[in-house]
């Protein structure tokens, strides 16, 4: 299966979030989000995506997923582990209209950044819920490499057209997020 670049959109100084709100149709079954260096304005956030059923007009689409993470510092301490939603770490989404975390604790120092991919199924479709996954690496605020998996549904039959991308807090400084159709 051949995978097209649709657009991208390229984050050269600070913005609230990212936006993709056009061409997420019938046209491709699946659709990858590629975001390469996301670098936040504020320390110790989470890089975050939702859906929209309305053209970007609102993003809370239902979801419930799952989280989990495997860290290394660099002062050689590991941990590998399901996220349960403590104050430091994001949560499995039970019937959760809010953000879903793709990573946290993303660090805002000049060499740090967030990169990984994005993968909706059939979010164009009218009779099943749409499936999703990520997978992502970061620099954490505690000088650790973390690599984060987020997956589950958006619980809608609504067809899936818009998508945005944001940090729980604080603007992104700069990044590339790239958008590929796959059929």
């Amino acid at each position: 299966m051949a995978m097209t670049l649709i657009t991208t959109n390229e984050i050269t100084s600070a913005v609230s979030s990212s936006a993709f709100t056009s061409s997420i149709d019938s046209t491709y079954k699946l659709y990858i989000f590629k975001f390469f260096d996301i670098h936040p304005a504020t320390d110790g956030v989470e890089f975050q995506w939702n859906g929209s059923t309305d053209g970007g007009s609102n993003y809370s689409v239902d979801k419930t997923a799952t989280f989990f993470r495997a860290y290394h510092s660099e002062s050689d301490s590991t941990a590998f582990g399901y996220s349960t939603g403590d104050s430091k770490e994001p949560h499995a989404a039970v019937a959760d209209t809010t953000y879903q975390a793709l990573n946290y604790d993303v660090d805002n120092d000049n060499d740090s950044s967030c990169v990984g991919e994005l993968h909706i199924f059939n979010p164009a479709g009218t009779t099943y819920v749409k499936h999703y996954y990520s997978t992502s690496n970061t620099m954490l605020n505690n000088a650790s490499t973390n690599q984060a998996f987020a997956g589950g549904y958006m619980n809608t039959t609504s067809a899936i057209d818009a998508i945005d991308f944001k940090f729980s807090s604080g603007n992104i400084d700069t990044g590339t997020i790239k958008m590929y159709g796959v059929g």
